[in-house]
């Protein structure tokens, strides 16, 4: 008599890897929101980006048209683009369009970052900590996608593909630190059965 097993459920084996690459995660995440080390640094860039005289622009960077913050529209440019490339680059005949998603996500990065450095401006202290490594894996992933870029362009696509790779990697640390900057506090709120912290309106 055959006997049918579903292994659909994760056993107990994969349940408790993915525990302790989640503990892992957010060990590593709890350690950057409690570094100190560079407070006084980043205290003085958070005042020189607040002083800039940016007028109107500093409203429209941090979403005040919107009533929310710009940035997590402005990062779906290179975010998408480069997640299509990275499709495109195993579709055979499609080099080309790759290329010029590659550079357009490149392009796209810029505003993106403008807008987020104008909120993280504004962060409180540990929020502002991961801001920083935020920062960090998304200089990550223009610098990888930049050679890789050059790489096609000079008829070099297999290490273009590549260092599209690296840059993909990047860009997922960089969201996965993103979110946590924007969520950590209201699901802490929620399971803390406290109202969460609404949406910051911002006026241009």
């Amino acid at each position: 008599m055959n006997s049918y097993m579903d292994d659909s459920t994760p056993g107990p084996e994969r349940a408790s890897a993915l525990d302790r690459a989640s503990e892992r995660w957010l060990g590593a995440v709890a350690g950057i929101e409690e570094t100190t080390a560079a407070d006084s640094v980043i205290k003085g860039l958070q005042r020189g980006i607040r002083a800039l005289p940016l007028g109107r622009v500093r409203g429209l960077l941090r979403g005040g048209p919107l009533g929310h913050p710009a940035h997590p529209l402005l990062v779906e440019v290179p975010m998408g683009c480069w997640m299509s490339a990275a499709v495109l680059d195993v579709v055979p005949g499609a080099h080309r369009a790759a290329t010029v998603l590659t550079a357009v996500g490149l392009v796209g990065a810029a505003p993106a970052a403008a807008a987020g450095w104008a909120d993280w401006a504004e962060l409180p202290p540990r929020q502002a900590r991961v801001g920083v490594a935020h920062a960090a894996a998304n200089v990550a992933a223009v610098a990888c996608y930049a050679v890789s870029l050059a790489d096609r362009l000079r008829g070099r696509p297999a290490r273009g593909r590549l260092w599209s790779l690296a840059g993909l990697g990047a860009v997922a640390v960089s969201g996965a630190l993103g979110g946590h900057i924007a969520y950590s506090g209201r699901l802490e709120s929620v399971d803390a059965a406290t109202p969460a912290p609404g949406p910051v309106l911002v006026r241009p």
